[in-house]
């Protein structure tokens, strides 16, 4: 049996297709029990209509095939990287979610305030919503525009300049310059407004380049302090942000996969790792599901981990990803339900959205 003969890109039918069955019986039981499982686990749990002789002949060619193996000594057996692979790309549909999963979604999201409440209830709604590590990026500011620009007079030379993305991204900076009237401060937040607000943060360097040659004395100084504070903001702030929640929930995953919580623990802290990990999966026209299973991650200390993502933002416009990071032992259709429900109520919390 080869692995073109049970690729979701043809057909499935006769052996094949209920090869297909026993595998998915096979990735169902163990992720349920935890236990390899054997030809009569299978024949008791599931009706695959077939004796007992006919699945350890399916489960023999499952294995020679390399979708499933024998751990150790057992008599059971249970899902590689691949087997997983097949599973999900087999999958006709996800799993809907049920009433309180939704419910749930209302309740964590809805009362969200400002963009770090949103951040904030969505791993920890997705962490309970599927018993995984949960991770979500901020909106990225390469991909966004500006929204407004506000000048705060602080006190005497000191100004607070907040930077307003339109996904609601808030950036804020403390510039000091000359003493200034409060006319000439509302001037220097109009100039601005008026160059870099509804632009791209690609575009805002080369709108204010000229910006302080408006002004003279004084407010020439500030503007161009102002100006230099903003690009600095812009350049230095386009790293992207990630919040990670419910590392909890690995240490329950048990069996052989708590051999390997350190160096996984240990990539959860880096935020590169976690970044490349989602540009990877990114596509920001679909902003559809992506799953990566064991070995497919780049990251080596997630080998034995499937990270499952969705993109969120608004229509045709992808402005960041949220997923969640488990063993690869995990409930595939539910979590995807999970993941796709959650991006696309957070895409509707986007401004503009």
């Amino acid at each position: 049996m080869s692995h073109e003969s049970l690729s979701a890109a043809k057909p499935v039918r006769g052996a094949d297709q209920r090869r297909l069955e026993v595998l998915r019986a096979i990735v169902e039981d163990f992720v349920t029990t935890s236990e390899p499982v054997g030809s009569n686990a299978l024949v008791s749990r599931h009706e695959l209509g077939v004796s007992s002789a006919t699945i350890r002949n399916d489960m023999a060619a499952l294995e020679e095939a390399g979708y499933i193996e024998q751990p150790h000594t057992s008599a059971g057996r249970v899902p590689t990287d691949k087997g997983y692979r097949l599973f999900v790309d087999q999958l006709a549909e996800v799993r809907p979610l049920s009433s309180a999963q939704r419910r749930a979604i209302d309740s964590f999201l809805g009362t969200a305030v400002d963009l770090d409440d949103v951040m904030a209830s969505t791993v920890r709604l997705l962490s309970q919503l599927t018993r995984q590590v949960a991770v979500v990026q901020y909106p990225s500011l390469t991909r966004s525009s500006v929204q407004h620009v506000e000048l705060v007079e602080l006190g005497p030379g000191r100004l607070l300049l907040v930077m307003i993305a339109e996904t609601g991204r808030v950036e804020q900076r403390v510039v000091m310059v000359p003493e200034l009237g409060s006319d000439d401060i509302a001037v220097m937040r109009d100039e601005l407004n008026q160059r870099v607000a509804g632009h791209s943060f690609s575009d805002v360097s080369r709108n204010v380049q000229d910006l302080a040659v408006r002004f003279t004395g004084p407010a020439r100084a500030a503007t161009t302090a102002v100006v230099a504070t903003l690009l600095e903001t812009v350049v230095e702030r386009q790293e992207e942000r990630v919040m990670v929640g419910g590392t909890v929930n690995l240490a329950r995953a048990g069996g052989e996969f708590a051999q390997d919580l350190e160096p996984i623990l240990s990539a959860l802290e880096e935020q590169m790792v976690l970044l490349r990990l989602l540009s990877e999966q990114a596509d920001p026209v679909s902003q559809d599901l992506a799953v990566t299973i064991g070995h497919e991650n780049s990251e080596l200390s997630l080998a034995s981990t499937s990270v499952v993502t969705a993109g969120y933002g608004t229509e045709g416009n992808e402005v960041a990803r949220l997923g969640i990071v488990g063993p690869t032992r995990m409930d595939y259709p539910g979590t995807m339900s999970a993941v796709r429900a959650v991006a696309r109520y957070v895409g509707r919390l986007m401004p503009g959205a």
